[in-house]
């Protein structure tokens, strides 16, 4: 009983900040969508099919970090400071030059993308604009990624709080009067969207590193010297480590792209009621990823303790929270689907047809919760090959299913959102297993 309390009160000193940080993030991106959505449905389809493949890029940069909080979470552990520290110091140093890629990529090719993704003529400037006007975002997106990571396993997330207040605060400032045209500047519509959130992101970025550079209480945090001496050992063993955790995200979100490309070939109204419905998702999945990063943490200190059975028990404390918000939030999709959606969009068929697509999305945040919770739990213990391998299963099933039920069966949306229930639910069934096999093992 008193491990039970040590590990609830930890899990939630780790989480709770990085849980408001997300929701107060998610909603500013619920209010681009929201503004957008009240212009014209083709102006949702452009922020779809610009964002997800952007996440994909942003999540790989973050998943690069995993491996990074895994060994450091695991030195913690071991009391191995110095160890600690040198990957840390590498992490901040050899981010930066995969940051620099990122920028280029989405500067000078992302038309080549949406080419690929089969993104409409009648949406492809809009689609290109908001990429190439956020892509500056990932300059800073290394030493940003550095500093998440010492504050996530130094368990000092409480800046967080601020951090998403001031982003999400400018950025929906900005849109209202970006968007639209406020204070005599230009109706700048889908491209103003892309630079209030830019803007935001800057903005966001320096109040971090404001408060990582003047707190002292962080030992964690390297010196100038020490990034700029830092070997790149350190950095390769972390991006060994985190390297499946990247590959997990591109295979999810390549699986996610093929989706959408699915749905443009549906129709351009498909991709833009899909972007309205897992952007609602998007709130709850905040909160069960704060708790995710927390039980990865802890999984990585008690594995460094030797005590990796341990995992199965924070692990279902996260669970049995995130089970009760769930529940809670699908009886909200039940009850008030009109309402949620009609913030999104005041197009009557829109929302009509959306009601039932939000209760399958309600549904799959069961698996899905039990995916990340579990799955942290995996990585923490170090088997990030597993969580890549069951990815990489989940992604050939939903391209090859989803090709054949849009090209051959020519089946419509709900077949495609009842396909996603389907992958989460097959996946945290194979991972549970894993992970009860690890627990056991380490006994």
């Amino acid at each position: 009983m008193e491990e039970k309390k040590y590990y609830k009160k930890r899990l939630l000193a780790i989480a709770i900040p990085l849980m408001l940080s997300n929701l107060v993030s998610q909603l500013q991106l619920m209010i681009d969508k929201i503004f957008l959505g009240r212009l014209d449905i083709s102006r949702m389809s452009a922020v779809g099919n610009a964002s997800a493949p952007l996440w994909t890029t942003i999540s790989m940069m973050f998943s690069l970090s995993v491996g990074a909080a895994i060994i450091v979470s695991q030195a913690i552990g071991s009391e191995d400071r110095e160890r600690a520290k040198e990957t840390i110091s590498s992490l901040f140093k050899y981010n930066n030059i995969i940051a620099i890629l990122l920028f280029l990529f989405w500067f000078f090719c992302s038309k080549a993308l949406f080419t690929l993704m089969g993104v409409s003529d009648e949406i492809m400037d809009m689609t290109v604009s908001y990429a190439k006007i956020y892509s500056p975002a990932f300059l800073i997106m290394g030493i940003g990624n550095g500093i998440i990571t010492t504050l996530q396993v130094s368990e000092m997330t409480g800046i967080m709080v601020v951090y998403g207040l001031v982003r999400s605060g400018t950025n929906i400032v900005l849109d209202a009067i970006l968007i639209f045209g406020k204070f005599g500047l230009p109706r700048m519509e889908v491209a103003g969207a892309s630079l209030a959130t830019l803007i935001a992101e800057l903005t966001g970025g320096i109040v971090l590193l404001i408060y990582v550079v003047c707190n002292k209480k962080i030992w964690l945090k390297p010196r100038l010297k020490d990034i700029i001496k830092a070997k790149p050992a350190p950095y390769i063993s972390s991006v060994k480590m985190g390297l499946p955790s990247a590959c997990e995200d591109v295979a999810w979100n390549g699986g996610n792209l093929f989706l959408i490309a699915m749905l443009n070939h549906v129709s351009m109204e498909a991709a833009g009621i899909y972007s309205i419905i897992f952007g609602v998702q998007c709130i709850p999945v905040a909160i069960i990823g704060a708790l995710s990063n927390a039980t990865l943490t802890l999984a990585g200190q008690e594995t460094g303790k030797g005590h990796a059975y341990e995992i199965m028990r924070i692990v279902r404390i996260a669970l049995s929270w995130v089970f009760v918000m769930v529940f809670f939030v699908l009886i909200m999709f039940y009850l008030f689907p009109d309402t949620i959606i009609g913030w999104f969009t005041t197009d009557k068929a829109v929302i009509l047809a959306s009601a039932t697509y939000l209760m399958i999305v309600g549904v799959d945040l069961f698996p899905k919760s039990m995916n990340m919770i579990i799955g942290s739990g995996i990585k923490g213990y170090g088997a990030t090959k597993w969580m890549l391998g069951t990815q990489i299963f989940g992604t050939c099933f939903i391209v090859i299913c989803s090709a054949v039920m849009v090209l051959v069966l020519h089946m419509g949306m709900t077949a495609l959102f009842c396909l996603v229930v389907a992958d989460e639910t097959i996946r945290c069934t194979i991972n549970y297993i894993k992970l009860r096999h690890i627990c056991n093992k380490t006994k």
